[in-house]
């Protein structure tokens, strides 16, 4: 039994969305049976069209993990006959670097890292990312704060339990 298209989409949107969500919930969303729901994520995770399911953890409530998170705008030559994909993979096989994107505009990469401090940010792309024979330059953007992440918003603001005085 073969999953049509459009339930294929709203699965992984459902997926996407909360990827602990039984077999059986999901059978129910989409008004289709538990096997055929089982056997589509399993097709689907063969493929690599799902490739991971991840939690979204807000580290600033962890005390035991202050991680620095930069992102780093990078101009780069690309290469004849591989464009920026040789160049991207360098980049993204770095264990500090935790995503790659090709970007358009005045910067071609955008690379997100995390190190334990600033310094060894600052170390990283002085001694790694700046010394690959293609890359031009760098910008370096410290992120301060996470308001929303991957769709999530970390933290909502309490609501305003006073009441409005008025003259």
């Amino acid at each position: 039994m073969k999953m049509e298209r459009e339930k294929q989409r709203e699965l992984l949107h459902i997926l996407e969305e909360n990827g602990r969500r039984s077999a059986e919930t999901i059978a129910t969303m989409l008004g289709t049976s538990i096997e055929e729901v089982k056997e589509t994520i399993e097709k689907l995770e063969k493929e690599k069209i799902i490739i991971k399911y991840p939690a979204i953890v807000n580290w600033e409530k962890v005390d035991e993990n202050d991680l620095v998170t930069a992102m780093i705008d990078v101009k780069v030559t690309p290469k004849r006959e591989v464009g920026f994909d040789e160049i991207a993979e360098r980049i993204y096989r770095f264990p500090e670097v935790q995503s790659v994107y090709l970007m358009s505009g005045a910067y071609d990469l955008s690379v997100v890292i995390e190190g334990k401090t600033m310094r060894q940010v600052a170390q990283f792309v002085s001694e790694k990312l700046s010394a690959l024979d293609s890359v031009i330059s760098t910008t370096t953007h410290f992120i301060l704060k996470k308001y929303k992440h991957d769709g999530v918003i970390l933290e909502k603001p309490e609501d305003d339990k006073r009441m409005v005085v008025t003259p």
